[in-house]
């Protein structure tokens, strides 16, 4: 959508495909249907370090149109925008169809041809015999078999996540049929799965200012403080899902070590000493009746089955062998994350169409000349909070402008 205002704009005549019965189906549920378009992070360096995958192939494009020229254009197409928490940015209607229907008021303005529920089936190729066999676009043909010229054709069919939205990999498979290598997609930006069972009996629970960190044994992999969500089968919120981009691939080898901080603005000695001073205000209490002061009540039992210590013992006789298990658990509470969820979980799809064989600046294809290949159907992926959608316009710009 965005690559067809924009080429419009230029005085192209442009027709846009699409197999679903309406426009922008998989941007209406990010950032749980309010859309969250791009980041307010200040700087370049910002920006291109949430990128996780491929950022050096972005440097072009982005500068090319950045983050703030991005709020820009929402804000001249009368889309008001608001930034939360972590620099994200949202239309102030708190409304992803807004975002749409200004993209779809553009596209009918400057008259670009919408052809809704017309699935393409392959990409249309000739050689060009003046130019050494040189591989060029022709068009396109549609599922019903009609065929459409066109002397340039660009790819923008997503990733694999949210299947429901009709991101079926089609992209992928073009891409193969013209020559393209193809990194295997996997699920990313997705909830992770958590072995131990005590995970059924803190569904629901939300955790605020905790810290979380993936470990492969005494390597730290992943920590990123902010919120955390229990889910029947383990773990999700925006540090797992960030996490789950990072350490995705790894996951697939074998099972990693997970640990959250409860009390993160809390040194061992500080917790040590809240911990006695709960003890001493209430000698003579059970341990399950004090020690609900560090925890929210659905996971003070399992905190401390964890420690080992009888729930029912006086706290005046834990000793301090007991308290330092208390201390680990609070600090380091452990999990054993043994994969990730899927596709239809996930938001982003990591892997895709390889960069190797894109050019840059322009996104068009090393091995077909007038083929462009833009957002997520390409090799690149980022952190959660408006970047990878940053790449989706950044890449069409990049494809419009060439």
């Amino acid at each position: 959508m965005m690559a067809a205002v924009l080429l419009a704009r230029k005085g192209h005549s442009v027709h846009v495909f699409e197999q679903n019965e309406k426009l922008g189906k998989k941007l209406y549920i990010t950032g749980k249907g309010r859309c969250n378009l791009t980041n307010a992070c200040e700087t370049m360096e910002e920006l291109l370090g949430a990128v996780v995958t491929n950022p050096k192939f972005l440097y072009s494009s982005f500068y090319q149109f950045d983050n703030h020229q991005v709020m820009d254009f929402f804000e001249e197409l009368g889309v008001p925008l608001k930034v939360e928490r972590g620099g994200r940015v949202f239309p102030k209607s708190d409304k992803s169809s807004d975002v749409i229907r200004a993209l779809e008021r553009q596209m009918k303005k400057l008259d670009v041809k919408i052809h809704l529920k017309s699935r393409v089936e392959k990409l249309l190729l000739r050689k060009e015999e003046a130019s050494g066999g040189q591989l060029h676009i022709r068009g396109i043909q549609l599922e019903n078999k009609t065929v459409v010229e066109g002397d340039r054709v660009l790819v923008a069919s997503g990733g694999m996540s949210y299947p429901s939205t009709g991101a079926d990999g089609s992209g992928y498979r073009f891409a193969r049929s013209v020559g393209h290598e193809v990194v295997k997609p996997v699920p990313s930006l997705v909830p992770l799965l958590v072995q131990e069972g005590y995970v059924r009996h803190l569904q629901g629970l939300s955790l605020r200012n905790i810290q979380f960190s993936i470990w492969d044994d005494k390597k730290c992999l992943y920590r990123e403080f902010g919120e955390l969500l229990f889910t029947h089968q383990g773990i999700s919120g925006p540090v797992v899902l960030s996490a789950s981009a990072a350490i995705g691939r790894r996951l697939r080898e074998s099972p990693l070590t997970g640990k959250i901080d409860l009390k993160p603005a809390l040194s061992e000695a500080q917790l040590d000493a809240r911990i006695l001073r709960e003890f001493e205000n209430n000698p003579q209490k059970q341990l399950k009746n004090v020690i609900g002061a560090l925890y929210p009540a659905s996971l003070t039992p399992v905190a401390i089955r964890l420690s080992g210590i009888s729930p029912g013992k006086p706290v005046s006789t834990v000793s301090r062998q007991e308290r330092q298990r208390l201390l680990e658990i609070t600090k380091a509470f452990p999990m054993t994350i043994m994969g990730a969820g899927s596709f239809k979980e996930a938001i982003i799809t990591k892997g895709g169409i390889s960069v190797r064989e894109i050019h840059p600046s322009t996104m068009e294809s090393k091995l077909v000349s007038g083929l462009y290949f833009i957002g997520e159907v390409l090799d690149l992926d980022a952190m959660t909070g408006g970047f990878n959608l940053q790449i989706a316009w950044s890449t069409a710009w990049a494809a419009a402008n060439a």
